[in-house]
């Protein structure tokens, strides 16, 4: 089975470790974005993926290029043209200091890709899912054309669609955008959401009163009324104590039945960025191979954990590793 996307790829830069910016004169670089990082995990699983993209046509896109063909997903979707790559940096938190992203994205040559010229027969041919995220219809008004039209024709031919919100509030405060109607027109077409409780508040305009697994579940039941299609709510609920030391659990919601983890403490973080591509990858996974709603949620939650062992944007891991967290493991393997 072949899953599609369609984002924006970015090159992250971090100081090491958990240095400042600048503290000494060196910077970390990896290729991501929310979408490539879903499938290049995807891809380690043994998946057909593919990717419609836009980088510049020079030796930092051709760069992005080459590495996500070495994570195994299909680029021959991604074009290549004006503009320039975007980038984000992250400053890694330590205890009591927080994680900081800076996004310098714009212009970007995605942002600007004309909304026209993307072939989506070919992107969707094939495909049996396809993987979109809120961060495109952020980034400028092209980019919500694209990913409109995008979703209208993955709706025409039958393919199911998953739609991570990723609500970015900096991105839409660029954009001075209220951001409500834009997402709930394209999110009206998913039929698998990634998002908790503060997403759906924020698309229904309403407070949840209720606390823990009860609100989840009240924000799930408003989110299946304001979207008929809608078949699937996914989330994770995180309780961050320090910047190194949090909670994590998922819930899969559906119109008549929930499913809920236990809450895992992750101390000893890495680097939590692409943690809820690694969660949304692990959802897909179970979905295409089968899996109940039990086994999906804690696929899901296992690649979210390990990713917080691993410095980038994406997760990269084998059944091996994921069967060796699931099993308790973690002697040395040999």
């Amino acid at each position: 089975m072949t899953v599609a996307a369609f984002g924006e790829i970015l090159l992250r830069m971090s100081p090491p470790g958990s240095e400042l910016p600048l503290q000494t004169p060196r910077l970390d670089c990896w290729v991501g974005g929310a979408e490539a990082n879903v499938l290049a995990q995807l891809a380690e699983l043994g998946h057909e993926v593919r990717l419609a993209s836009h980088v510049p046509d020079d030796s930092f896109g051709r760069g992005a290029i080459r590495l996500l063909r070495q994570n195994g997903i299909d680029t021959r979707h991604i074009r290549r043209g004006e503009g320039r790559l975007g980038l984000y940096l992250v400053v890694r938190g330590a205890g009591a200091r927080a994680s900081e992203v800076v996004y310098d994205r714009f212009p970007s040559g995605f942002a600007e890709a004309d909304p026209s010229g993307w072939d989506w027969p070919a992107l969707l041919g094939g495909a049996t899912w396809l993987h979109v995220s809120g961060i495109t219809a952020a980034v400028s008004e092209r980019g919500a054309a694209a990913l409109e039209a995008c979703l209208t024709a993955a709706r025409e031919r039958g393919i199911r669609i998953a739609f991570d919100c990723n609500f970015r509030p900096s991105l839409w405060k660029r954009r001075n955008m209220d951001p409500v109607p834009i997402l709930n027109n394209l999110l009206s077409r998913a039929d698998l959401i990634f998002g908790n409780h503060n997403d759906i508040s924020l698309l229904c305009g309403r407070h949840f009163i209720e606390t823990g697994a009860a609100r989840r579940r009240a924000a799930a039941k408003a989110a299946f009324d304001m979207f008929p299609q809608l078949q699937c709510l996914a989330s994770t609920a995180r309780h961050a104590a320090e910047a190194d030391r949090h909670s994590l659990s998922a819930r899969i919601d559906r119109r008549d039945s929930e499913v809920q983890t236990s809450e895992i403490l992750l101390t000893g973080i890495v680097d939590r960025i692409g943690s809820g591509d690694a969660f949304c990858a692990g959802i897909l996974h179970g979905m295409l191979t089968g899996a109940d709603d039990k086994e999906c949620a804690e696929l899901g939650l296992a690649l979210a954990i390990l990713k917080h062992t691993l410095p980038g944007d994406a997760s990269l891991f084998s059944e091996d590793e994921i069967r060796a967290y699931l099993a308790g493991s973690t002697d040395v393997r040999r």
